[in-house]
Parts: structure tokens; C-alpha cells; sequence
């Protein structure tokens, strides 16, 4: 037994205590949330420079091949969502986005987890990207078109925010497949069910 910092005396095993575990949680979050914002604003940055060479440089509608036929460069300005869906309700989605980008830095506050900050912080600059052109872009503020360029064969053209937002989903259904949570414990078999 040795004397604790208040004179008392208990045990010199190697377990830490739960104010030290709590700080090292704390420290732990800190920097995963500073990793999920350098994500953030990587991704965010790559879709709005790629946005605006694709406006400066595509003319609307007409294909750029890159590789042959399985990538093509297509100007698209699209009102809706994925797919073109909903074309009418911008304003709906501008919504959406904003509730996106407020829970998901409210749920930030909690990251454990490497791989839960990398799929949020995709998420992140996936929304925001498009969120920026529905604010800015033609035709007005919270009704702009989304810039898209990139064709697949049999796809819908898409843009990086949307090729993120889609990464982030397939690392959240893996993440959650594996029993991984957001504070980076693992789920049990029972609660998985």
C-alpha cells in the first residue's frame, strides 16, 4: 500500500482511476474532434475547388471523357436531391442539410472512435458542401442548384460532396455492423440484435 495524495493509503496497482480515465477520454475526444474537422474541411475545400473548375472549365451538358466511357465530366446543375429527386423542394433540403451539419457536430462531442470521426467528419463536408451551392449558387439564397460533374455509366451525375456523403454512409453501416459506437466501445452481441 502506499500513501495517496491525501495522506491516505491504497493501492499502487496500475489501474487508473476514473478521473484519470475521464481525462483521458476527455483528451481522447479532443483530438478526434480535431481530426473530424480537418476532415471536414479537406473534403469541403476539394468539393468546392472541383465545383468551381467544373463551372470554369465544363460547358453545361456536354460530356469530357476522362477514362473512355466509365468517367465522364457532365456539367449538371441539379435543384433536387440525389438522383434529381424532388426537384421543386430546395428550400426542403437546404433544411435537412443545416439539421445535418448542427447533429452532427452535436454528436461530435462524444466521438471514441477513429473510424465514427472519418465517416462523420465525410459527412460533414459532404453536407456542407452542398449546402454551400444550395446558399449561394443560381437561382437565390436556400434555393441555389447543386453543382454536379461526375458520370458513371448507368448512374446519375454526382459531385465530391455526394461521393463523400455516400463514403460516410458505407463507414457508418460498417462501424455499426462491427458493434463499434460512437464513444468508441463496442456494442454486445445482445444489444446489436
Amino acid at each position: 500500500m502506499t500513501p495517496t495524495a491525501s495522506g491516505a493509503t491504497g493501492s499502487s496497482s496500475s489501474v487508473p482511476d476514473a478521473g484519470t480515465d475521464g481525462i483521458a477520454r476527455k483528451l481522447l475526444a479532443r483530438r478526434l474532434r480535431r481530426f473530424l474537422v480537418v476532415v471536414a474541411l479537406l473534403g469541403l475545400a476539394a468539393d468546392q475547388i472541383t465545383k468551381v473548375l467544373a463551372v470554369a472549365l465544363l460547358t453545361p451538358g456536354e460530356p469530357v471523357p476522362v477514362v473512355g466511357d466509365v468517367l465522364q465530366l457532365v456539367l449538371l446543375r441539379n435543384p433536387g436531391a440525389a438522383f434529381s429527386f424532388a426537384t421543386g423542394a430546395t428550400w426542403i433540403f437546404t433544411i435537412i442539410a443545416t439539421v445535418v451539419v448542427a447533429a452532427v457536430l452535436r454528436v461530435s462531442r462524444k466521438l471514441g472512435s477513429r473510424g465514427w470521426a472519418l465517416a462523420l467528419g465525410l459527412l460533414l463536408a459532404g453536407a456542407t458542401g452542398n449546402l454551400v451551392d444550395r446558399l449561394v449558387r443560381a437561382p437565390g439564397f436556400a434555393r441555389g442548384h447543386v453543382v454536379d460533374f461526375l458520370a458513371l455509366p448507368n448512374w446519375p451525375v454526382f459531385n465530391v460532396a455526394d461521393s463523400m456523403i455516400c463514403t460516410a454512409a458505407g463507414l457508418i453501416v460498417i462501424l455499426a455492423l462491427r458493434g463499434v459506437e460512437i464513444d468508441g466501445r463496442r456494442a454486445t452481441r445482445s444489444a446489436r440484435r
